[in-house]
C-alpha cells in the first residue's frame, strides 16, 4: 500500500452528519426535488452565492415526468488552474424510500452505514452528493481562513434520474455548465477503481400482435402472440445471441427482461409485449446483436401460422441509452485520480465498466470523465452498506480536487 500523503483534514463528524441527513430523505428517480432543496440550502447556508446555483430543465424532458431539474453549482479560480468538474446523481433506487440510516460497527468491515429497516441504504448516490457537498464547503472554510489560497474554478453538477436510463446526464444544458478541463464523477463502488471508460446499452421494445380465438373451441383459428415470442427467444437462445454472446472473438450482452401479455387461459393471446436490451464495448457489435434479435422476431411471425395461413404482425423499435467510450490512461482526469488515489494510501486500478454511467453521457456532452466510488457496497438491495472509512477518503479526494492547486 502506498504511504498516505498529508492533506489538511476535513471534518469527518460533519461529513458523516451530511451523508446521513441526505440518505433520509425520498428522492426515486422523478421525485429528488426534496434532495435537491437540502443541496441548495446547505450550499446558501455556507456562503455560496445564490446567483451562482441553477437548475436546468432536464425534468421537463425525461421519460419519466420530474420535479426536479440537474442542480449546477459554479465556484470561481484561478484561471490558471485546470477547471474541475465535480458529478454525482441525487435520485435513489424505489427500495431505499423510507431509509433510517444507522452506524454499525462489523468486525471484518469496520464501520459502516447501513439501514435500519427492511429499505436499502440509498448510498448509490447519497454518498457522492454529500462527499461533494463536503468538498465545497470545506473549499470555503478553507478560502474564509486563507483568503490568498489558489484554488480551481470549479463547476459541480447533481444529476437527476440516473437510475432509469441516465436520463439526468443525457439532458444536462451543457451551456449552464461551461468548460471542464477534468471532470470526476462520483458513483458507487470502492475508492480504489477508477472507471475510465463504460459500455454502451441499447433498449428494444417488441410488440407482437396475433389472432385471438376461442382456446377450446378453435384454437387452430387462432395466432398465439405468446408462441410467437417463444420461438423468437428460443432460437436467440440456441444460436447464441441471448446472455452473455460471444460472436468470432466480440463480446457483448443481451437479455429479454419483461414480457407482458394475455388475460385468460381461454382465449389465444393476440397481443405480447417484450422490453429487451443489448449491450456492447464495441458499438458495431451491440448493433448486429440488436439486428439478430429483429430478425429471429421477424422469421417467428413468419413461421407462426393459423389454419388458413394468416400470420401475426410485430412493431420493433430500438434506442440507443448510452454509446461505449474509453479514456486514455494518460488522460488528465485519469492522471489525476490516480495520483490522488496514490496519496490516500490505496492502489489505484482502472477498469471499464460493463454498466452505463452518467459518465457516458457526459462524454457525449464533451465531458470527459472518470467515475469514483464512495464505499458503497451491495447497492440496489436491502444489504446495501456504506464504508466509512471509504467514504472519508472520497470526501477528502473530491476535497483535494477542487480546494487545493496541487
Amino acid at each position: 500500500m502506498n504511504q498516505a500523503a498529508e492533506w489538511p483534514a476535513i471534518d469527518e463528524e460533519a461529513a458523516l452528519q451530511r451523508f446521513l441527513d441526505l440518505t433520509r430523505l425520498p428522492g426515486k428517480s422523478g421525485d429528488e426535488a426534496e434532495v435537491s432543496k437540502a443541496i441548495q440550502q446547505a450550499l446558501l447556508s455556507a456562503g455560496v452565492d445564490a446567483s451562482s446555483i441553477v437548475s436546468d430543465d432536464a425534468g421537463t424532458k425525461t421519460r419519466l415526468s420530474g420535479n426536479a431539474g440537474n442542480l449546477i453549482v459554479t465556484l470561481p479560480g484561478d484561471e490558471s488552474l485546470p477547471r474541475t468538474l465535480l458529478s454525482a446523481h441525487m435520485d435513489t433506487v424505489p427500495i431505499c424510500v423510507g431509509c433510517d440510516p444507522v452506524i454499525r460497527e462489523d468486525a471484518e468491515l469496520g464501520r459502516i452505514v447501513v439501514a435500519d429497516g427492511p429499505t436499502g441504504l440509498g448510498a448509490d448516490d447519497r454518498s457522492g452528493c454529500a462527499a461533494i457537498l463536503t468538498a465545497v464547503l470545506e473549499r470555503l472554510v478553507r478560502q474564509a481562513n486563507d483568503p490568498t489560497l489558489r484554488v480551481p474554478p470549479a463547476v459541480v453538477t447533481f444529476l437527476i434520474q440516473e437510475e432509469v436510463g441516465l436520463q439526468g446526464a443525457r439532458h444536462l444544458d451543457v451551456s449552464k455548465v461551461g468548460r471542464v478541463d477534468r471532470a470526476f464523477n462520483f458513483d458507487g463502488g470502492g475508492i480504489n477503481t477508477i472507471r475510465h471508460g463504460a459500455i454502451g446499452g441499447e433498449r428494444i421494445q417488441v410488440t407482437l400482435r396475433g389472432h385471438a380465438a376461442h382456446a377450446g373451441v378453435a384454437p387452430e383459428k387462432g395466432v398465439s402472440a405468446i408462441v410467437i415470442a417463444a420461438e423468437a427467444i428460443s432460437s436467440l437462445h440456441r444460436d447464441g445471441w441471448l446472455g452473455l454472446v460471444e460472436k468470432e472473438g466480440r463480446r457483448g450482452t443481451a437479455n429479454v427482461g419483461v414480457f407482458q401479455g394475455g388475460d385468460a387461459t381461454n382465449v389465444i393471446t393476440p397481443l405480447v409485449e417484450l422490453r429487451a436490451e443489448a449491450r456492447s464495448h464495441d458499438p458495431d457489435f451491440r448493433g448486429e446483436i440488436v439486428s439478430q434479435m429483429q430478425s429471429a422476431f421477424e422469421r417467428a411471425v413468419a413461421s407462426v401460422k393459423d389454419v388458413q395461413g394468416r400470420t401475426g404482425s410485430m412493431e420493433f423499435t430500438r434506442r440507443v441509452d448510452y454509446e461505449a467510450f474509453r479514456l486514455a490512461e494518460d488522460h488528465p482526469s485519469v492522471i489525476a485520480a490516480t495520483e490522488l488515489i496514490s496519496q490516500l494510501g490505496r492502489t489505484p486500478r482502472c477498469e471499464v465498466a460493463n454498466g452505463g454511467l452518467d459518465a457516458n453521457w457526459l462524454m457525449r456532452h464533451g465531458i470527459e470523465a472518470v467515475t469514483l466510488g464512495c464505499g458503497q457496497s451491495a447497492i440496489h438491495t436491502v444489504d446495501e452498506h456504506l464504508l466509512i472509512d471509504d467514504y472519508f477518503a472520497a470526501c477528502r479526494l473530491a476535497t483535494q480536487l477542487i480546494a487545493s492547486a496541487d
